[in-house]
């Protein structure tokens, strides 16, 4: 008996770190999506994913290390914006979502202009997201805020 209970809680552990792998790779996915989007990845989007991940959804720094080198290696096999989406929708608050939004706009940003596709990529994110044009405009108000200070 306590043999099964301990298989049931090793088992329940295991879950939960595959449940925050898929988390972390999920959004180092799609913050690699954003910074791709201009066609280029710069050294400053980079270091502003890495710092992201590990200070914003308190990420383990050699996890986001290993799952971003494979990240930027798949950045070709793109996924659809709903395959992150629903995912996020189910798995974080309102304001995680805009804490995303905000980091989103802060990699772009990160090179100094906003390109066409960048913007309008994050304006569908924040729709698939449920968050208004105000709240998705006042976090590119605060990521400038950041970036540009």
């Amino acid at each position: 008996m306590i043999n099964l209970l301990k298989n049931i809680l090793n088992n329940q552990n295991s879950i939960e770190e595959k449940g925050d792998n898929k988390n972390l790779e999920l959004l180092c996915g799609l913050m690699i999506e954003a910074a791709y989007t201009d066609g280029k990845i710069d050294e400053n989007e980079l270091n502003k994913i890495k710092l992201s991940l590990i200070n914003i959804f308190e990420e383990d720094p050699n996890e986001v290390n290993f799952v971003l080198d494979e990240a930027i290696k798949n950045k070709n096999n793109s996924r659809s914006l709903h395959h992150y989406t629903s995912f996020i929708n189910k798995n974080f608050t309102d304001d995680k979502k805009l804490l995303l939004i905000e980091a989103l706009w802060e990699i772009v940003l990160s090179d100094g202009e906003i390109h066409d596709f960048e913007s309008n990529l994050i304006r569908r994110l924040a729709g698939l997201l449920y968050i208004n044009d105000v709240s998705s405009g006042n976090a590119k108000k605060r990521a400038l805020n950041k970036i540009f200070k």
